[in-house]
């Protein structure tokens, strides 16, 4: 009965000393990280997941649960540990299924990837030696890989004005003009002027409306997994690698660089936790954020650091949120012609492309085989059922060795 006590007194003086670190700014702050982190990303994550096979309410779900998934755990971890960690779902791993396209057993064999996607994760952050192998992978070919995946969906505002400038151009238009003013509400911008071109200059077809109020009821749906060697090689594998490479370990330096120095371990763990449960539901993986991240630990936040971490809890609840209305968010994408969706999803990624660019042909030593990763990788062209993805990092590992290899000798 006295510890029980001791523990409830503990409790309720923990949650005192919470209540006093909330701000009216980091709730602004909050609000502001979870809106710019759903509206400048979800067209490339339902763009993914639709990509790797999900019909419509499928890709609804898997939204969802990823909204739903980070949401929570964003909220657990920064109310636990009382640092700012934003979390995010992963943005390079959409665009990297994207590109993959369907596997072999469809939608299902790309959820047992999923899972195998968030096991490694969880491996990673409980296990060093994964992790030390992860973090041994050079930057130069992550990157190379990434910006080979994202080429092709960097291509998709340009196709968009080909299809229809009356469509395509306002969205490019309002996210340049915007964008030159503040970076920050480029893709929002953008995201406001696909609604407008869909709202005003789509014919709708009978029962869109009534369609769109029933979509407001959230509907999960199931999948079951199934496991195939060519799924695990073209999505789980490389999708873990660009996952942890282009989401995680930045995550954990955005923090570094704002005097927050938490283990990296279990938040990776974290992460990977909250992957597995929502890749039943068609969610692809749940990490930590990079650019959200900076939003949250920032001085913007609070000019307190010590109470910063309520920005990355207001986001969380705003998260789940968004999350439960992602079938009606879902079911407005799909009144528009699929390019002008994709239009959005390649501005959002544009700044993306150009920094994994720029990061992989800078160090001269390793821009040949960077050079043949992307290209590799951009070509889109897979083997024995493969990715390119996979074959492009592969083969820029072999081109670095061999480079190395051949150095030693001389």
């Amino acid at each position: 009965m006295l510890l029980e006590t001791i523990f409830s007194t503990r409790r309720n003086i923990r949650l005192s000393a919470m209540l006093r670190d909330f701000s009216i700014q980091s709730l602004f702050m909050g609000v502001l990280v979870a809106f710019v982190g759903f509206a400048s990303s979800f067209a490339v994550v339902l763009h993914g997941i639709t990509g790797v096979g999900a019909s419509e309410a499928q890709a609804a779900s898997g939204l969802m649960a990823l909204s739903i998934s980070m949401g929570i755990c964003a909220v657990i971890v920064s109310a636990v540990t009382r640092l700012p960690v934003s979390i995010a779902w992963s943005t390079p791993g959409a665009a990297l299924l994207a590109s993959s396209g369907a596997v072999e057993g469809g939608f299902n064999a790309a959820v047992g990837a999923f899972l195998v996607c968030g096991l490694l994760i969880v491996i990673a952050g409980l296990w060093k030696p994964l992790g030390r192998i992860v973090s041994a992978i050079p930057a130069a070919l992550a990157n190379a890989m990434l910006a080979g995946v994202l080429l092709s969906l960097c291509f998709a505002p340009v196709k968009a004005v080909a299809f229809n400038p009356f469509f395509g151009l306002p969205i490019v238009l309002a996210w340049a003009v915007v964008g030159s003013v503040n970076r920050l509400y480029a893709v929002p911008a953008a995201l406001v002027a696909f609604v407008l071109v869909v709202g005003f200059g789509v014919d709708m077809p009978d029962g869109a409306l009534a369609g769109l109020s029933a979509a407001l009821v959230p509907k999960p749906e199931v999948v079951s997994p199934a496991f195939s060697a060519s799924a695990l090689v073209s999505i789980a594998i490389p999708l873990f690698i660009v996952t942890m490479a282009s989401q995680n370990i930045p995550g954990i330096a955005v923090l570094k660089v704002n005097d927050y120095h938490p283990d990296p371990g279990p938040l990776f763990a974290a992460t990977g936790l909250f992957s597995l449960l929502s890749a039943p539901f068609g969610g692809h993986a749940v990490n930590l954020a990079a650019i959200t991240a900076a939003m949250c630990a920032g001085s913007d936040s609070h000019p307190d650091r010590t109470r910063r971490y309520w920005s990355a809890i207001i986001a969380g609840f705003a998260y789940v949120v968004f999350g439960l209305l992602a079938g009606a968010v879902t079911t407005f994408v799909s009144l528009a012609p699929s390019v002008l969706i994709e239009a959005v999803a390649g501005l959002a990624l544009i700044g993306a492309f150009s920094s994994s660019a720029v990061a992989a042909f800078t160090e001269a030593e390793t821009r040949e085989a960077a050079a043949i990763t992307f290209l590799v990788t951009a070509s889109g062209v897979g083997f024995a059922g493969v990715s390119g993805a996979f074959w492009g990092l592969a083969a820029g590992g072999l081109i670095l060795a061999l480079a190395r290899f051949a150095k030693r000798r001389t």
